[in-house]
């Protein structure tokens, strides 16, 4: 659906109808992948069971992209209530209630804690994680059954084990996405597993060309992609979606994978094992974790609702029909205690173990969006055979640099 088609469609935002009921309105992205497993019918369940209990508010929900929530709310047309990928910009200009504004005492406390941390804009949440995710190394049981290999501990064994894999003719011994998809998160991976990050331990202050970082995509580049074991298309053209997909089709040995490539993999018959993502030396200290983000807009106020809507939202069945729904990890500790005891839930437990002490983006700085949209286009350049990783983290830093500043 086009910007202007959506704009149109909620003009009325917040307005109540004929009866003097309060209508809330919500943006939600989509989940799934057809129309069966649409974010649609989850959110049509849900509201129909809240509003046979609160008769005096609607809650009228839109399915879009990510990317028309930002031309609604610039067209000064903001829902009451969105599922955003950044909210901190949002938050600096006071367009959004902070969760203590909104949520009952038990449900603010019961997200998980590097969640509401990640929510934070100046020590104060606003961002609501509403879906998580964490990243493992995926490995094709197949694959390595033939080559007479066992998953790796660290990055050297990982560069075998390619190598290894290499010999046998596997088209992507270790598929490495850095292309304009979700680079960001690839990079982010593999910084986090050499000792580095994006940003300093406050998370305030961009790092981008540390040293740690630099060796990081040198390794990379002289240990992976130039010997050729990264596959036929070159990682800055390589895109997440692509190598899940040839990971399905049982052409890759390894890769960093989120949840959903599971039921992905499984579909296609594909064997395959996880583990913990190595670091240069042994498993990384931190993983990386993702979360997608609800927000609370102002500009039509309905305080009360909306926070009495969202604590029905976050209550442990919704977020546990939700998470098993899409192969996610719930945002909240009641659910994520009932998801690791479940047997239902078992092949999600790798994930569920890696989220309580994970890094997430510092999608606190009101400057992140710009920094990984520019990490998406510059980062595939550090691994080529002739490209320079101090030359293109230090291009990234100044351009963050800048960015935080606001100039």
């Amino acid at each position: 659906m086009s910007v202007l088609g959506m704009t149109a469609v909620l003009g009325g935002c917040g307005l109540g109808g004929d009866s003097g009921d309060v209508t809330l309105r919500l943006v939600a992205a989509d989940y799934g992948d057809s129309a069966s497993n649409s974010s649609r019918k989850y959110w049509d369940t849900l509201v129909k069971a809240y509003e046979a209990n609160h008769p005096g508010v609607k809650v009228d929900v839109g399915v879009y992209s990510w990317n028309e929530v930002d031309a609604m709310v610039d067209a000064g047309k903001a829902p009451d209530m969105a599922q955003i990928g950044a909210y901190a910009d949002y938050a600096d200009e006071g367009r959004l209630y902070s969760t203590a504004d909104l949520l009952s005492i038990p449900v603010e406390a019961d997200f998980l804690e590097p969640l509401a941390d990640a929510g934070q804009v100046n020590h104060v949440q606003y961002g609501m994680p509403f879906a998580a995710s964490t990243r493992v190394l995926f490995y094709n049981k197949t694959l390595f059954a033939r080559a007479g290999l066992t998953p790796p501990k660290d990055w050297s064994e990982l560069a075998a084990d390619a190598e290894a894999l290499k010999e046998r003719g596997v088209k992507y011994p270790f598929a490495l996405p850095l292309g304009s998809e979700e680079a960001q998160a690839e990079t982010m991976q593999w910084l986090l597993g050499g000792g580095g990050g994006y940003t300093d331990d406050l998370g305030s202050t961009y790092t981008l060309d540390s040293a740690e970082n630099i060796s990081t995509f040198t390794w990379l580049r002289d240990n992976l992609v130039g010997k050729g074991l990264t596959g036929p298309v070159a990682p800055a053209q390589l895109n997440r979606a692509d190598a899940f997909a040839a990971f399905a089709n049982g052409d890759v040995g390894m890769l960093n994978g989120h949840p959903t490539l599971i039921q992905q993999a499984a579909k296609k018959g594909v064997k395959f094992g996880t583990v913990a993502m190595p670091g240069r030396t042994g498993k990384a200290k931190t993983t990386m974790g993702v979360a997608d983000w609800m927000a609370a807009f102002k500009q039509n106020g309905h305080r009360d609702q909306i926070g009495d809507f969202l604590d029905y939202v976050y209550s442990e069945k919704n977020v546990l029909a939700f998470s098993r729904e899409y192969d996610l990890l719930p945002v909240t500790n009641s659910a994520s205690k009932v998801m690791e005891a479940a047997k239902e839930d078992r092949a999600l437990r790798p994930f569920l173990e890696e989220l309580p002490l994970s890094t997430l983006y510092p999608v606190g700085n009101t400057s992140w969006a710009t920094v990984s949209a520019d990490i998406k286009k510059r980062i595939g350049r550090a691994v080529a055979a002739n490209g320079s990783p101090g030359a293109v983290l230090g291009q990234l830093q100044a351009a963050a640099t800048l960015a935080e500043s606001g100039k």
